[in-house]
């Protein structure tokens, strides 16, 4: 039985690989969803990622799919209180922004489609720094007190704006942010590493990182030459261009090899190391993508292995 890490300061235990919920409804129909979630869970896992706003980029999605689909998934396998569910608020096209009134109504409207009365972890997706961080977490601090939420966090939130926030919280004696999720993998280090990382560490707060595998560019099937069939071809792609992607996947090539594992599952166990880090977030569109990601809980690296990868990732 892999043991559960606590998330930060918040009372929620989760299994060490957070499972994005972005494919769900989009690249992964219903029944593929379905199939993903049951593997997951079947192996331990209970810590579900979505937001109010998946899949609204995809043409004739208008946001809120993934969602509806994890909440059917609910009612068919009863076992809501089996999973620490979290979703965000702020990007969905019909309640943008953190306004109090909008952030009230967004989590209403994910309470709806997700078919349940209470969320784990609610994240504010993107900061609105034309709402006051006082009338955020007041609004948050006021989904918590109602029963709605159990605790808060904040993605793609700047470190002035984290601080100005748990400093509003801690002064009022209100609820304070127990997580952050930044864009974060082998390949993008700078933007958590550094201020952000340093005010996680110093106030308690667990990071569950996004983009754990660049895309899918840590999957290491990414190779000069190669045409991959994925939405995020490109965006995995560019890495090849860089001299540190070419280092990083030739540690991740030999720690894989001598360790006879996957390459992702190496690139996840490193994130999982980082200071802070509480369970790195990773998708999978069908049952088959899940063992690799699924292995980091199993998977514990060497020192020599962290520092070859912390080196060739530099």
């Amino acid at each position: 039985m892999t043991s559960l890490r606590k998330l930060g300061p918040s009372d929620l235990e989760v299994f060490p690989l957070a499972l994005g919920g972005n494919v769900f409804g989009w690249t992964a129909d219903e029944a593929q969803s379905f199939a993903v979630l049951d593997a997951y869970a079947a192996a331990g896992g209970n810590f579900v990622d979505t937001a109010d706003t998946y899949s609204s980029w995809a043409p004739g999605n208008e946001g809120g799919e993934s969602e509806t689909v994890i909440g059917r998934w609910f009612a068919a396998r009863g076992n809501r209180s089996d999973i620490v569910l979290a979703t965000k608020a702020g990007a969905h096209p019909a309640y943008k922004g953190l306004a109090p009134d909008t952030l009230r109504a967004a989590a209403d409207a994910s309470l709806r489609r997700l078919g349940t009365d209470y969320i784990d972890l609610y994240y504010t997706h993107y900061d609105d720094p034309s709402v006051p961080v006082e009338d955020i977490i007041g609004t948050l601090d006021e989904l918590v007190r109602a029963g709605k939420v159990r605790a808060v966090a904040a993605s793609n939130i700047s470190p002035e704006r984290l601080q100005e926030s748990l400093e509003f919280s801690d002064r009022e004696g209100l609820v304070r942010y127990a997580a952050v999720q930044p864009h974060y993998n082998l390949v993008s280090r700078r933007t958590y590493e550094g201020p952000l990382q340093e005010i996680a560490s110093r106030s308690g707060l667990a990071a569950v990182p996004y983009y754990a595998l660049a895309s899918g560019f840590l999957t290491g099937k990414y190779r000069p030459g190669t045409t991959v069939d994925s939405a995020r071809a490109a965006g995995a792609g560019k890495h090849l261009e860089t001299e540190r992607g070419t280092r990083v996947l030739a540690a991740l090539d030999e720690i894989a090899g001598s360790r006879g594992v996957p390459q992702a599952t190496v690139a996840l166990a490193w994130l999982a190391d980082r200071p802070t880090v509480a369970a790195p977030l990773a998708s999978a569109r069908t049952v088959e993508q899940l063992p690799a990601l699924l292995g980091v809980a199993d998977l514990t690296l060497t020192d020599a292995e962290l520092a070859t990868l912390t080196q060739a990732s530099a």
